[in-house]
């Protein structure tokens, strides 16, 4: 076909613009929607939204019902980045149906329908209504009739000038508007006034009062339901959306509202039920929500069904959209799409918004489009229409024609091209060409012929098999269409093929080794370290030229310890043993020696080891016994495989399997006991554990006699987690001996006994309280107090006593206690607060308690000791003296008077220290020839010890004065408190 000159030059010409600026048709970003518009908003202008894309930039137009809105001849029209504006939007003019229009030099594409409408609210027409009769207890029925409206309402009523309350004796219909009331009562009587509101404007209106009154001719008796309020017998429900069901019966008594599916299958879980059953509500509605619903309303009278079946809908959804195709000219072009849908979906084809049919080259079938022999003409914008009763979807891409002549300006021949002697090549040649070019081949000048070593082939490459070094040279590529011709040229070098001079050879070795695998030379081994079983296999050197790649294989054998074994299974078990089979693994080149069993349970510390039979497991066997099990224990088992080189990986583990059950074996241990109150022998234990319980029903038999008798009374425990029992008795005299043990029991029978063991009953609290309390005041902090045993005897045992103090200023239940052990009749009490009134009080213990109290005795703890240290103090040395001289303390008002000072004297490494005690403030000591002197003083007084002075360090003699220093040497140091020594020579006559 010819085609004119113009149109190929434009096309070429667009195509080249096309590979610079990525050219392309109009896509829609944003689509309009619906608007629904408050007629008196006072927003003035509407807004639909249209956004495109495409290069050169679209040009968009609008239509509006069909005809293109004039944005010239109407002011309040605008268009702004594609979106239609409308300013003072009028009912009457605009409302209706949009489109968005998008063309640039490659098409049209149109938008989907949007429609705008007006939302408004008119008033009531009339301004009365008729009063409404009823007997009492009769079912009623208010009618709203809502005024003219667009948009969506809802309903409420207010009675009496106060908003209606819902129960399940009334109900508002949200569909019709409708007050309902199932029995009407005395209290409902009055004015009744139904409120509509348009959910879009939030504009509300108020009907026209109606009134309410009861007729007196009586009280209507009961009736069954009337079911008033009934949904449709068909509602269709969108995928996704949610649905309301509305239902409510008349009747007397008020009849109760239940839900159901026909089909005898449960509602939904996420479906939920408002106004006292009278909705239905499911949201996300899908598939498996369609069907039949009933709504049944029941009372005493008897009961009524509404029915109604929910269909489901779906809008278009695209599952295969169409793309944009680049075809070359004369060629065909083939577009499919695909959408689901409920009803399912049609389809229409538009080529640049307008609609495209069957004709000459042009064939349409449902979602598919063909077009033979495509030529300019045929290029633009297509869209796919898929549409259904509940919606319409698009789907948009260009089709571009390409008409061009041959071009290698992208795809120049390579210009060299290597290959091996007795090889194979190929040289390709790719220009760009619309329609596809014809082919020639040049060697230098010469035309190349096609022979049995060289082929062209359908897309213009040239392949030679056979290679020979006569082969080499300039190679060109001519490719001619209608539309001209091109070329290009590249040169074939031939060289001699690659040889591997080394291989490698296959090896054999042990885990943990290292190797080198060579291949020609150093630069090309392979070296591997520690290596391991994953490290076994084929290893191939690959040697890579520019003309050739040669390979070299050799086998790594990797011998390892053996892998897990597979399939352990417990073929038979008894309490004790489990007859166990498995399967042997990998041995890893190596032969399996041995297995060893393990076992886990669950009160087993990880996997142990256990006894089998045999005892040793070689590596051919692949049953065992095991044994010395404990009875009724859930088990798992494991086998490990061993060879030469070592241990391998644990098996998986087998199935969990419990032992069966045997009579119990062990006893409880620990058993003793004692304590508790009067009256009581009480007997505890520590319990079996659960693995060795033995079986189900375990439980524990207590025996227990009076020491001496014969005749043992026993009592059965049915709990495997007893560890206590108390036998109670008035017979049963304090801290009596009683023989007691414990036995254990299963549902086998009886196990044994624990060994007979000595336990004493509960005995009495004392009941003589100490006598002779007396407390006297040892320091500031510390007191003591004395007493004697009680004078009458004691019903109960004394295991010591308990001594209660606490200061005057602070309430008795706060005190403080501490307690002797035996016959201990004094005791030390301290950390007390100096100066301060104490009250004391004792009492006598046992395991039963405490007795009574003693009378309370008071004690005045000393004043605090002085809390000054010494100071200014001075060291002085002749001979072999040191003679220590310090300030005298002076004790504060309210600080005990100083007594006396205490010298605490060490040698520098010895950790006992020696005392001094003066009533001077001076004192001697012998001279340190071979370690330091570390030295504190601090004042004593009746308060206790005063305030230590710091560590005062005095050097031994050898450091402090040169050696063979004369007896009338005489040295006086005054000392800093502090732990390195300063020291101030006040005489220095032999240094």
């Amino acid at each position: 076909m010819r085609l004119p000159w113009e149109l190929l030059v434009l096309q070429s010409f667009m195509l080249c613009l096309a590979d610079d600026y990525t050219l392309h048709g109009p896509i829609f970003i944003q689509e309009p929607s619906h608007v629904m518009f408050p007629l008196d908003s006072e927003e003035k202008k509407v807004k639909l939204s249209c956004e495109v894309k495409g290069n050169p930039k679209p040009h968009i137009r609008w239509k509006l019902n069909g005809t293109d809105v004039d944005i010239g001849m109407d002011f309040r029209y605008s268009v702004v980045e594609g979106s239609l504006l409308i300013s003072n939007p009028n009912k009457t003019q605009d409302a209706g149906t949009y489109q968005c229009r998008a063309t640039n030099s490659f098409g049209t594409i149109v938008s989907r329908e949007a429609k705008l409408q007006f939302a408004y609210l008119e008033n009531f027409k009339t301004r009365t209504r008729s009063t409404v009769s009823v007997r009492q207890g009769q079912g009623m029925v208010l009618l709203c009739g809502p005024p003219a409206h667009s948009g969506e309402l809802s309903y409420a009523w207010i009675f009496n000038e106060y908003p209606s309350y819902q129960d399940n004796r009334c109900f508002v219909s949200q569909e019709t508007g409708n007050l309902y009331i199932a029995k009407v009562e005395k209290s409902d009587v009055g004015n009744y006034t139904c409120v509509v509101t348009n959910t879009v404007t939030n504009q509300k209106v108020l009907g026209p009062p109606t009134p309410l009154i009861l007729r007196n001719d009586g009280v209507m008796g009961e009736y069954e339901p009337k079911i008033e309020v009934q949904f449709p017998e068909t509602v269709p429900t969108a995928k996704g959306t949610t649905v309301k069901l509305e239902c409510f019966a008349l009747g007397n008594p008020v009849p109760t509202i239940i839900w159901r599916r026909a089909d005898g299958k449960p509602i939904a879980r996420k479906a939920r039920r408002h106004k006292s059953n009278g909705i239905l509500e499911i949201p996300n509605f899908q598939q498996e929500d369609a069907g039949w619903y009933e709504c049944v309303a029941e009372n005493s009278r008897g009961k009524n069904i509404a029915r109604g079946q929910l269909t489901f809908f779906a809008q278009p959804n695209w599952i295969q959209k169409i793309n944009d195709i680049h075809v070359a000219i004369e060629e065909n072009v083939f577009w499919e799409c695909k959408a689901n849908g409920r009803p399912k979906p049609t389809y229409r084809w538009l080529k640049n918004g307008e609609p495209l049919l069957t004709r000459d080259r042009i064939h349409i079938e449902q979602g598919t489009l063909n077009i033979t022999i495509v030529n300019l003409s045929d290029a633009g914008m297509y869209q796919c229409v898929a549409e259904n009763k509940h919606g319409v979807i698009f789907s948009s891409a260009e089709l571009s024609v390409i008409a061009v002549g041959p071009d290698f300006s992208r795809t120049l021949l390579k210009k060299v091209t290597l290959v091996k002697v007795g090889g194979e090549v190929v040289i390709e040649c790719k220009p760009k060409a619309s329609p596809k070019p014809v082919y020639t081949w040049k060697k230098g000048r010469d035309i190349l012929r096609e022979n049995e070593r060289i082929t062209i082939s359908e897309d213009g490459s040239l392949r030679i098999i056979n290679v020979t070094k006569s082969d080499a040279g300039s190679y060109t590529c001519i490719a001619t269409n209608h539309f001209g011709t091109a070329s290009s040229t590249g040169n074939l070098v031939v060289k001699d093929p690659t040889r591997v001079m080394v291989p490698p050879s296959s090896m054999d070795v042990t885990v943990g080794e290292s190797i080198v695998l060579p291949c020609q030379d150093s630069a090309g081994d392979l070296m591997i370290r520690n290596i391991q079983l994953k490290h076994a296999g084929k290893y191939v050197c690959m040697v890579q030229t520019s003309v050739d790649k040669l390979s070299a294989a050799a086998d790594l054998i990797v011998r390892g310890p053996p892998g897990p074994p597979e399939a352990v299974t417990i073929d038979e078990i008894t309490d004790t043993t489990a007859q166990l089979s498995w399967r042997p693994g990998p041995d890893n080149h190596s032969p399996i020696t041995m297995y060893v069993i393990q076992a886990r349970t669950p009160f087993s510390v990880g996997w142990q080891a256990v006894n089998t039979v045999p005892e040793l497991i070689d590596g051919k066997t692949f049953t065992a016994t095991v044994v010395g099990l404990n009875p009724w224990v859930e088990y798992e088992f494991r086998t490990v495989a061993a060879n030469m080189i070592g241990i391998g990986e644990p098996s998986q583990p087998s199935e969990k399997r419990r032992t069966e059950e045997a009579l119990p074996e062990v006893t409880p241990a620990n058993v003793s006991g004692g304590g508790g109150s009067k009256s009581e022998l009480v007997i505890t234990w520590e319990t079996v554990p659960e693995e060795l319980q033995n079986g189900r029903g375990f439980g524990y038999v207590v025996a227990f006699r009076p020491y001496g008798k014969m005749i043992w009374m026993l009592t059965v425990l049915a709990s495997a987690d007893a560890s206590r029992y108390v036998f109670r008795n008035e017979s049963v005299h304090p801290f009596s001996p009683f023989e007691v043990k414990v036995g254990v029991f299963n549902n086998k029978g009886e196990g044994p006994f624990s060994p007979t063991t000595v336990v004493y009953s509960a005995e009495e609290e004392p009941t003589k309280a100490p006598a002779n309390i007396f407390a006297r005041s040892l320091s500031a902090t510390d007191v003591e107090v004395f007493w004697a045993s009680p004078m009458e005897k004691n019903r109960g045992r004394i295991q010591g006593y308990e001594v209660k103090y606490w200061r005057h200023d602070d309430k008795e239940e706060n005190a403080r206690k501490i307690r002797t052990i035996g016959n201990q009749t004094s005791t030390k009490i301290t950390n007390l607060k100096g100066s301060a009134l104490y009250h004391l009080a004792v009492k006598a213990y046992n395991s039963a308690g405490t007795g009574p109290s003693s009378a309370t005795v008071n004690v005045t703890t000393r004043k605090p000791p002085p809390s000054q240290p010494p100071g200014n103090i001075i060291w002085n040395s002749s001979d072999s003296k040191i003679i220590l001289n310090w300030d005298q303390v002076k004790a504060l008002d309210n600080e005990s008077e100083v007594k006396g000072y205490k010298v605490l004297y060490r040698w520098s490494r010895q950790s006992s220290t020696s005392v001094i005690e003066t009533n001077k403030t001076s004192v001697e000591l012998s001279l340190p020839f071979d370690e330091d002197y570390i030295i504190e003083i601090k004042p004593f007084s009746d308060g206790g010890d005063g305030s230590s002075s710091e560590q005062i360090r005095i050097p031994k003699i050898s450091n402090a004065y040169a050696r063979g220093a004369g007896p009338s040497t005489s040295n006086a140091c005054t000392l800093s408190a502090i732990s390195t020594i300063m020291i101030s020579l006040t005489a220095r006559s032999s240094l």
